[in-house]
């Protein structure tokens, strides 16, 4: 059976809306700043507020944080193990069988780290294009309270190996000519010329930059393949090398992931911890412009 795309487009949802194999997930997540010195670089919020004051309808909501993370890791957002996802995409209805969409608000970003995840169960989910921005500015169906959710399933994991990596491989990557590390971040946190609430200012060094806002349009929207190409062909990523994506979190990497997968690139894998470890281990090497 051939594998949808990663992406679904507004007026692609609206068709299908009320379909009983529709499984619709609002997956938004906001970093809230925290005072100076404190020991995590922001506060991770779940987005149940703005789902009940409209979402999608029939959508459920899932808390990444709260839910679908590691907790007692040091970072935020680290995926955790198998059997946890298991039993709370199961309490979501989580159906692999199912037409399976995620959206978020903002950015995209929480919902393609929720499209990886899937995609290393062995779940193959779609992305909406644009989000609930989108949706909203277009003018269609929208709906108000807390989510309904969807009939439990016992959900079971096909896990996929090679979606993430530690510490340890990247470091073990740095300066191999058969790899490439894809730093998503924005340009000035890559060259280490503003602080970072990570920790030391600074990249993965040799890693090169490709930012995930750079992938997206005005409307929220992904940008072109061809575009996509370009940006990743200009920064020496090629078909032939292993990918490692990072970011701060585990986060906008995925945004990068999503685009590589869409332009065919099969070896990609993603720094989980991100900067979020990197930056604060003084025994990790660090790079700056």
């Amino acid at each position: 059976m051939s594998q949808p795309s990663p992406l679904i487009t507004t007026e692609q949802l609206a068709a299908i809306l009320g379909d009983p194999n529709l499984r619709l997930y609002d997956c938004t997540t906001y970093n809230e700043p925290v005072p100076p010195g404190s020991d995590v670089p922001y506060r991770a919020v779940p987005g149940d507020k703005t789902f009940a004051a409209g979402h999608i309808p029939g959508a459920d909501f899932l808390d990444l944080q709260g839910e679908f993370s590691d907790t007692s890791a040091q970072q935020f957002f680290m995926m955790p193990d198998v059997a946890q996802l298991e039993a709370a995409f199961g309490r979501h209805g989580l159906d692999a069988d199912k037409t399976i969409v995620l959206y978020s608000i903002g950015t995209m970003m929480w919902s393609t780290r929720f499209w990886w995840m899937l995609r290393s169960l062995g779940v193959d989910a779609q992305v909406l294009d644009g989000g609930f921005d989108k949706w909203k500015a277009e003018g269609r169906s929208i709906e108000t309270g807390a989510p309904k959710g969807y009939p439990a399933t016992a959900f079971k994991a096909a896990p996929r190996a090679g979606f993430f990596v530690d510490k340890t491989i990247v470091k073990a990557r740095i300066g191999d000519p058969s790899a490439v590390i894809v730093n998503a971040l924005g340009p000035q946190f890559h060259q280490g010329l503003e602080p970072s609430r990570y920790g030391r200012p600074g990249r993965v060094p040799g890693s090169v930059n490709v930012p995930a806002a750079t992938l997206a349009k005005a409307d929220k929207t992904l940008t072109t393949l061809a575009d996509a190409e370009a940006k990743f062909a200009a920064a020496g990523v090629t078909r032939d090398k292993s990918v490692i994506l990072y970011c701060g979190g585990g986060i906008s990497a995925t945004i990068d992931l999503l685009m590589l997968t869409q332009l065919g690139y099969d070896k990609l894998t993603l720094y989980d911890a991100s900067m979020g470890e990197w930056a604060r281990d003084p025994a990790l090497p660090i790079e700056t412009d």
